[in-house]
C-alpha cells in the first residue's frame, strides 16, 4: 500500500527525533520538516500542512516545559493528534440498522471502481450477519451488468438487473422492491458514471435517488485525484445528500493522503478505503486507528477484532489448552494457516500490531507468502491423520516425503522446506509451555503468567527489535489493557 511509505516516512522522522540526545528547536524544525516534505509529497493540500505545523510548533513550547517532562512523548502525541485533525470530518457516518431494509445508493464517476466497491461493501456486511443484495441500475455502461452479476456470483450474494430494459429507474425501483419482499437488509444500488460532471449524470441520480429513497448515498472516489477530490466531492454533495465517502484505489500511487484529507475538508466522513482488486482488500476508515497504524503505532483492538472473526468464541479456550501443552502437531499449524489466509491481506495485519508497519510487507512478497502458505496445505492435504497428529517430525522419514510430494504435486525439495518452518514453529510454540490457564473471571491471571520476560523469550529477535526492545515490549503489554484483550481473545475473560 503506497500510503505505507507516507507512514514510513512519518515514523522515520519521529524516529530520528527520539534518537537525538537533547530535543532542541533544531531537531523538532527537522523533524517537522521532514514530515511536511512527506505529506506534501502525498499531495495533501498545502494550508493543511502549514497549520498543521505551526499548530504543533504552538503545543510543543520547548522553552515553556518543564525539565521533567517527555519532550518525546509530547511531540509524538502532537503529530499524532494533528493528523488525526486532518483527516476527521468531524462528522459521524450513518450507521445502519439490523432487522429492517436498508437502501444504499452507490454514485460516482466513470472508472472510480464502484461497481467493485458495491460488491466489497456487501461482502463486508455479509460477512457481519448482513444479509445484502445488489441491483445494477447503470444501463450507460456496456458490461456493468456482466460485472455486477461476475463479482455477485462469486460473493454469493443476490442480485438484480436487466439487459433489455434501458431506464435505470424502474431499474432500480423494481430491484429495490423485490429485495424487500425477500427480507433482505441491505440493498445496494449501483447507478451510472460519467467520463466528466455532466448534468445528465446529475439529472439521472437524483431521480434514481427520489424513486428508491435510500437511507445512505455513497460517493465512490478514485484516490489518484489527490487534491482534486475536494471539488469532486463538493460537486455530489450540492446534487445528491451524499452521506459517505468511499476511497478507492489507495495501493496504486502517491496522493492517497491528499484525498483523504481534501474529502474531509467537505465535512464527509469516510467509511472504507479500497486496497486492492480482491475482495478483502477493502478496510474499515476509522481516523484514530488509521493514524495509529500509519505511524507503526498499531491498532490492537483491530487486530482483535480479526482474531475473533478467524478463530470461532468454542475454539479460543482449547487454542490456548494447546499451547499451554506445548505440543505443536502439523494439524495445528495448518489450523493456524488458515487463520492467517481468513484474517485477509497480510500487511494489513501486520500494520495492527504496534512497532511493525505495512512497509515491512512489500506488495509483491505479501502475494508470495500467502501462496507458499498455500503450497504449504497442499501438502499437509496429502498427509495422513498420524503424520498430521504426530509431535515427532522424524516420523515423517524419505519414502513418506516422497508420497507427499507425488500426492501434492510439488518437489521433494518444497515438502523439506515446510517440515523445517514446522520445526521452527514448534520451537517457538513449546517455550509457551506451563502458561497456566486462567479460570473464566481471573482478569490479572494471564498478564502474571504472560509477562514482558515470558513474550520476550518467545518472540523473534528482528520482531523484539521492531517492537523496541524490552521497553518497547513493555508498553504493548500495558496496551492490552491489564490482558483484558488477550483474555478475549482466548475466551476467558468476563462474559
Amino acid at each position: 500500500m503506497v500510503l505505507a511509505e507516507l507512514g514510513g516516512s512519518i515514523s522515520r522522522a519521529l524516529q530520528q527525533m527520539s534518537n537525538a540526545t537533547i530535543i532542541d528547536e533544531k531537531v523538532l524544525n527537522d523533524c517537522l520538516n521532514d514530515i511536511t516534505r512527506a505529506l506534501l509529497q502525498s499531495d495533501v493540500q498545502f494550508k493543511l500542512v502549514r497549520d498543521m505545523q505551526t499548530n504543533i510548533k504552538n503545543i510543543v513550547n520547548l522553552d515553556d516545559l518543564a525539565a521533567g517532562h517527555n519532550k518525546r512523548r509530547i511531540i509524538q502525541q502532537a503529530v499524532f493528534n494533528e493528523l488525526c485533525k486532518i483527516l476527521d470530518p468531524g462528522k459521524p457516518s450513518f450507521t445502519l440498522k439490523k432487522g429492517k431494509p436498508s437502501v444504499v445508493m452507490f454514485v460516482g464517476l466513470q472508472g472510480s471502481g464502484k461497481t467493485t466497491t458495491c460488491t466489497k461493501y456487501a461482502f463486508y456486511h455479509q460477512k457481519k450477519g448482513w444479509k445484502p443484495a445488489l441491483v445494477c441500475a447503470d444501463t450507460f455502461r456496456a458490461g456493468a451488468f456482466d460485472q455486477l452479476k461476475q463479482n455477485a456470483t462469486k460473493a454469493k450474494i443476490p442480485f438484480y438487473g436487466s439487459y433489455m430494459e434501458s431506464d435505470p429507474v424502474k431499474i432500480a425501483v423494481e430491484g429495490v422492491e423485490r429485495f424487500k419482499q425477500e427480507n433482505c437488509d441491505l440493498i445496494i444500488v449501483d447507478t451510472s458514471g460519467r467520463h466528466k460532471q455532466e448534468a445528465a449524470l446529475f439529472e439521472e441520480m437524483r431521480q434514481v435517488s427520489e424513486a428508491t429513497k435510500p437511507d445512505l448515498v455513497i460517493f465512490v472516489m478514485d484516490s489518484s485525484i489527490g487534491q482534486a477530490a475536494f471539488d469532486q466531492a463538493q460537486a455530489f454533495k450540492q446534487s445528491v445528500a451524499v452521506g459517505a465517502v468511499i476511497v478507492t484505489k489507495m495501493d496504486g500511487h502517491a496522493k492517497g493522503g491528499g484525498a483523504l484529507s481534501a474529502v474531509a475538508a467537505t465535512k464527509s466522513p469516510v467509511i472504507f478505503i479500497g486496497t486492492g482488486e480482491h475482495m478483502d482488500e477493502f478496510e474499515v476508515f476509522d481516523v484514530k486507528p488509521f493514524v495509529s497504524r500509519l505511524l507503526g503505532m498499531g491498532d490492537w483492538s483491530g487486530f482483535m477484532d480479526k482474531i475473533h472473526e478467524v478463530v470461532p468464541m468454542d475454539q479460543q479456550p482449547e487454542l490456548l489448552q494447546k499451547l499451554s501443552e506445548g505440543n505443536f502437531t502439523l494439524r495445528i499449524m495448518y489450523e493456524q494457516f488458515q487463520n492467517i489466509l481468513k484474517m485477509g491481506p497480510i500487511s494489513q495485519v501486520f500494520s495492527m500490531l504496534p512497532g511493525f508497519s505495512a512497509e515491512l510487507m512489500p506488495k509483491g512478497r505479501e502475494k508470495e507468502s500467502q501462496a507458499k502458505i498455500k503450497r504449504y496445505m497442499t501438502m499437509m492435504d496429502s498427509m495422513t491423520n498420524e503424520e498430521l497428529d504426530s509431535s515427532n517430525p522424524k516420523l515423517i522419514n524419505e519414502s513418506r516425503m516422497m508420497r507427499i510430494a507425488r500426492g501434492s504435486g510439488r518437489p521433494v525439495r518444497e515438502v523439506m522446506e515446510m517440515l523445517e518452518e514446522y520445526k521452527r514453529l514448534a520451537k517457538i510454540w513449546s517455550k509457551m509451555k506451563g502458561l497456566k490457564i486462567p479460570k473464566k473471571g481471573e482478569m490479572s491471571a494471564l498478564s502474571r503468567n504472560m509477562n514482558a520476560q515470558h513474550m520476550s523469550k518467545v518472540l523473534p529477535p528482528q520482531m523484539l527489535k521492531q517492537i523496541g526492545g524490552m521497553g518497547g515490549l513493555q508498553s504493548l503489554m500495558k496496551q492490552m489493557g491489564s490482558a483484558k484483550d488477550m483474555m478475549g481473545m482466548f475466551g476467558g475473560g468476563d462474559k
